[in-house]
């Protein structure tokens, strides 16, 4: 059968890589159990083998192009903790009101200063729009004003920001486009700071879970939150729109989403990054909305979120220095690379999508002409 170096190096090749390789997208081996941590350990152990210096990688974001273009990841064993990931995802609902919010402890609310050092002046954390711009901020002002324009906003209208995070888009609309905003997000932080930015603003910040939401709106906006209420949640989601939706309403999804259906993410995501999140496919999302809207518009943009998480990730090497409190270290940073590296290879292979779905209910009359 072989040593576990030859099952990896031979594994590897499938993709162009070679362990030790002159590449720069050839892993540097610093510990030899390195091979065997990946075989007993799938993804997570390769992870965390990461994160503790084991190997290092020039071109990471080329190397997990790489793995995911090749599908060299399907080749990797399945280990004891994909197999428990699942049989949880499969069993357990990991997205109850309680549970919604340990991603937000773990991820969101880890320091706003790390975000403004990482994001654009809106802090956008969901993919920008490059096709007339050259900067971050230009890209998420243009992404915020496609979707406003999406929404067809008109002065006066209300609108509901679901899962608003820092409140850029809430803040972006009411400024530019004269509506009344609701943000509602689960993080008290990010509260806190979307508060702040909207001062002055027809912008009201709610903390509670969208379940609980009972309101009336011309307009709903749900950006970047699907990805985190999980798969037996998504036709409540809908239910939730539907019910505070006016019937003349417009409904837009942005929302990364994956080719396949699942009901797991992968492990080292799941622990480090995203916990009880997952990507939902294009069958579970229209099957979610069946019989409450009409699908209107599909616009898949997603190879533009490879060059926002390069931006992202440029923007955390340029700035490390600057982090000073004590949860930043080298683990953290070796953490962030990781994970920003392989999301923007996840887009370049064509794995993962960014869609912006437009629905609207059954009795919205007339034509939706689409915009781009």
């Amino acid at each position: 059968m072989g040593s576990s170096k030859q099952l990896v190096e031979n594994m590897f090749k499938a993709g162009g890589i070679t362990m030790n390789g002159n590449n720069p997208w050839d892993p540097q081996v610093h510990n030899p159990k390195l091979y065997d941590r990946l075989l007993g350990g799938g993804s997570l152990g390769f992870g965390e083998a990461y994160m503790e210096g084991w190997w290092d990688c020039e071109a990471l974001d080329e190397f997990f192009f790489r793995v995911q273009y090749y599908r060299v990841d399907k080749m990797l064993p399945r280990d004891f903790n994909t197999l428990k990931y699942y049989l949880k995802a499969k069993y357990l609902n990991q997205q109850t009101k309680a549970r919604s919010k340990e991603v937000v402890r773990r991820h969101y609310d880890i320091g706003n200063d790390h975000y403004e050092l990482v994001l654009d002046k809106y802090m956008q954390y969901s993919c920008a729009y490059w096709d007339n711009a050259e900067t971050l901020d230009e890209a998420q002002e243009a992404k915020l004003d496609m979707v406003c324009r999406k929404l067809k906003l008109e002065p006066g209208m209300k609108m509901l920001d679901l899962g608003c995070g820092w409140g850029g888009l809430s803040q972006f609309a009411a400024e530019r486009y004269g509506v009344s905003v609701v943000g509602v997000t689960i993080s008290e932080e990010q509260a806190a700071y979307a508060r702040e930015k909207c001062k002055g603003l027809p912008v009201e910040i709610r903390v509670h879970d969208y379940r609980e939401l009972h309101d009336e709106f011309d307009r709903v906006a749900c950006v970047a939150m699907t990805e985190h209420i999980g798969y037996r949640n998504y036709r409540t989601l809908m239910e939730v729109v539907n019910r505070n939706l006016k019937d003349d309403g417009i409904f837009l999804l942005h929302t990364i989403g994956g080719n396949y259906s699942t009901k797991i993410t992968d492990p080292w995501i799941d622990k480090y990054i995203f916990p009880n999140g997952m990507l939902p496919s294009a069958a579970q999302l229209t099957t979610a909305s069946q019989g409450l809207f009409i699908l209107e518009d599909w616009h898949n943009f997603g190879v533009q979120y490879d060059r926002t998480c390069m931006e992202w990730l440029k923007n955390f090497e340029q700035t490390w220095d600057q982090r000073t409190d004590e949860q930043y270290d080298e683990t953290f940073h070796r953490m962030w690379r990781y994970y920003l590296s392989a999301s923007a290879a996840s887009f370049r292979s064509r794995k993962n999508h960014l869609w912006q779905i437009v629905y609207t209910k059954p009795k919205h009359l007339g034509e939706y002409k689409s915009i781009r």
